[in-house]
């Protein structure tokens, strides 16, 4: 692996990004700064993460970048919720993006069990020498 834009889960999230910045064009007015710019904060900040977590030096470190990815994958996930209930996103556009979320948490896990495992790894590797 080269870059982290060749994760799967990366491009997962730029996808769940694109696809809430689309969702909220129409969000009122008075929602630009609540939940409009906390949905797409939370929603690039899962795509940041994970680019952040690939440049960090260790395998921990990436983990954690990947953790807090998955705390702003929560983010989006229960803000969409809100958005919904509040129906300012139309119920099939707030499924399009439940599912969107879904495949980036599926590839977001993914990858976190690799990195998890790789970190297990240097650590026996580095405790057995």
């Amino acid at each position: 692996m080269n870059t982290f834009e060749e994760l799967r889960a990366f491009q997962r999230a730029v996808d769940l990004a694109v696809d809430v910045y689309i969702a909220t064009r129409s969000f009122p007015r008075e929602e630009m700064y609540g939940l409009t710019s906390q949905l797409r904060r939370a929603s690039c900040s899962v795509a940041s993460n994970i680019a952040e977590g690939q440049g960090r030096l260790t395998y921990g470190e990436w983990r954690q970048a990947l953790g807090h990815a998955r705390g702003s994958l929560y983010e989006v996930q229960a803000q969409i919720i809100i958005a919904e209930r509040l129906e300012i996103l139309p119920t099939a556009t707030a499924e399009h993006l439940r599912k969107s979320v879904r495949a980036t948490a599926r590839e977001l896990a993914g990858l976190l069990t690799w990195v998890t495992r790789r970190d297990a790894e240097r650590k026996r590797r580095k405790t057995a020498t």
